[in-house]
């Protein structure tokens, strides 16, 4: 023992070294669960102080537009809508970028600061100068018209693309690893994702609208600027740890190069070098006198179903929009004070985010009953129609609570400084309107979500996920549209400045009306969408690859063979 003992203690320190080399069974798991960990919180982190950005700009544009910038609200609402649809178009375009041109890391510094500097300038606006900078002379500096609109349309252009680049590069949906979910588990989580981020909305707009709309007035313009610092700690917390690779499977460039080359090839007649082909989109295949493989256009062919879906989701998002837009507007003109207490304007999109904090744990519990009973559940595509048919009764309502709201006298109400002449109607009576249109959005969201990812194989279900983003966004432009349309067709009367003095009844009319039209085509077309249970299916190797494959292998052993030819050959077939 003893001479054991004085063996061991000259090589005790070298032993513990080696064994400081030695890694431990169990730490190697905890490393990676505390690594996890911490990407977890970070994510979650930036994934809300982006959304405190987001929102806190969009909350009371309008209002800002239309006090502070002196704007008619068919301009307020333009603009807003543009700033919404361009935030949402961001991320598509700047992951491309990102991918293609000048890299993932670049992008999201240059993004981040983008976004630093956007809320920057939005404070800049909004900061009463006559209040801060006094010359000697006791004359007050304020900035012109046309410099605060410059500042004021850079910061927000800023902003939009800073916001585009953070959802791109730290919070895309490929990173939460949905491969090998079922139908029933994809609903979950699309269910209980759009669940969270409804849920820092309301907190967003109880908060934010207060502040800005009756504490602080304009000064809340601040706080998206205060967020992002939040969301560049997060950033420089785990650097590249945040970052989400996604796998390569094509492009939107791609996938639009299949279009066009498609289309020229029709227009310019060259069915005789081809003969007749199963679609027009065969027609970019190589082997048929085009530019791309048979991979491509297959994938493109998956995708193409798709676009129906994708294409009549652009006025129900012209709806949707209605809510920082057309009903904002409305609410603004009414009367907004409960007993001694002035509500935010903010606040009634609360009414519509309500459905959706509700109706996501109820429609879990359903689908549950009904998989335990051995019953299917209502198939997504009805639950689109349903939530489609919800938003055009949401537009109707609100066009007859503007007739009723007309009827009420008008009374002076403050906001940010300014008298204004609303009726006295109490707002509460619009909540029907918020309601179904939040009902509808929690019907049709998710339901789109699944279709689009459960419809393509796995290798194209991010440019699947990128048109149902660009179909959004493009919503947004398209509502701006007819907003300006019906103004000028109208002369300013369905789209007025002073509500009391035109008919905004009729511009709500008129949405209704064609969001109906869109329903039934919907419905008319939904048939194709029905069966999930076979998901799309790309173009896989063929048998015929393979042995050229081996042949071209067996030629290699001989050393007999043009590499560059067979290389282009086994790709043609690929």
């Amino acid at each position: 023992m003893v001479v054991g003992d004085l063996q061991r203690l000259p090589e005790g320190r070298g032993q513990r070294r080696r064994l400081s080399k030695v890694p431990h069974p169990e730490k190697g798991p905890a490393r990676k669960s505390r690594k996890k960990l911490q990407v977890t919180i970070c994510v979650l982190l930036v994934e809300l102080c982006e959304r405190f950005t987001f929102f806190g700009i969009v909350c009371n544009m309008i209002l800002f537009c239309t006090v502070k910038l002196g704007y008619n609200n068919y301009m307020a609402a333009t603009v807003n809508l543009c700033f919404i649809g361009a935030s949402t178009l961001t991320p598509v375009l700047v992951g491309w970028f990102a991918e293609t041109c000048l890299g993932r890391n670049k992008v999201l510094y240059l993004c981040a600061f983008l976004h630093f500097f956007g809320t920057a300038m939005l404070p800049v606006v909004a900061f009463p100068f006559e209040d801060f900078y006094i010359d000697t002379h006791h004359m007050t500096h304020q900035l012109e018209p046309r410099e605060q609109q410059i500042l004021f349309y850079t910061g927000l252009l800023a902003a939009a693309l800073g916001i585009g680049g953070i959802r791109a590069i730290l919070c895309p949906m490929g990173a939460y690893s949905l491969q090998g979910y079922n139908q029933h588990q994809l609903l979950s989580f699309f269910n209980w994702f759009y669940w969270l981020v409804n849920l820092n909305s309301t907190v967003v707009f109880l908060g934010i609208a207060y502040i800005q709309q009756s504490v602080a007035k304009n000064l809340a313009f601040l706080i998206p600027f205060t967020s992002v610092l939040l969301a560049l700690i997060a950033i420089h917390m785990v650097r590249n740890k945040l970052t989400y690779k996604p796998k390569k499977g094509g492009s939107l460039l791609t996938t639009l190069g299949v279009f066009l080359n498609s289309l020229k090839m029709c227009c310019l007649h060259y069915r005789h070098l081809s003969g007749d082909v199963p679609s027009w989109l065969d027609r970019a295949k190589e082997n048929n006198g085009g530019r791309y493989s048979e991979t491509h256009v297959e994938n493109v062919k998956v995708l193409a179903r798709l676009f129906p879906l994708y294409g009549l989701q652009l006025l129900y998002r012209a709806c949707v929009t209605q809510i920082p837009s057309g009903y904002y507007i409305q609410t603004m003109n009414s009367n907004l004070h409960l007993t001694n207490l002035l509500l935010p304007i903010g606040a009634m999109n609360v009414i519509s985010i309500m459905p959706l904090l509700l109706l996501a744990p109820l429609i879990e519990c359903v689908t549950t009953l009904y998989l335990s009973m051995a019953k299917t559940p209502l198939a997504p595509v009805k639950v689109i129609t349903l939530g489609h048919a919800c938003a055009a009764l949401s537009v109707l309502v609100a066009g007859l609570s503007e007739l009723q709201r007309k009827t009420y006298p008008l009374v002076e109400q403050t906001l940010s400084g300014k008298v204004l002449q609303v009726s006295s109607m109490p707002c509460f009576q619009l909540a029907l309107q918020y309601v179904l249109l939040g009902v509808a959005e929690a019907l049709v969201t998710p339901a789109c979500s699944l279709i689009s990812f459960q419809l393509t194989p796995s290798h194209i279900r991010g440019i699947s996920l990128h048109f149902l983003t660009l179909s959004y966004g493009g919503g947004c432009f398209v509502g701006a549209f007819i907003v300006q349309v019906v103004y000028f067709l109208s002369g300013g009367n369905f789209y007025p400045s002073i509500l009391h003095d035109g008919n905004l009844e009729r511009f709500f009319f008129l949405l209704a009306t064609l969001m109906a039209v869109n329903t039934l085509v919907f419905w008319s077309v939904s048939d194709r969408y029905t069966d999930l249970s076979v998901q799309g299916k790309g173009l896989t190797a063929s048998p015929l690859t393979e042995k050229l494959l081996h042949y071209k292998a067996c030629l290699r052993f001989y050393d007999t063979v043009d590499r560059s030819y067979t290389n282009s050959s086994v790709e043609f077939i690929l």
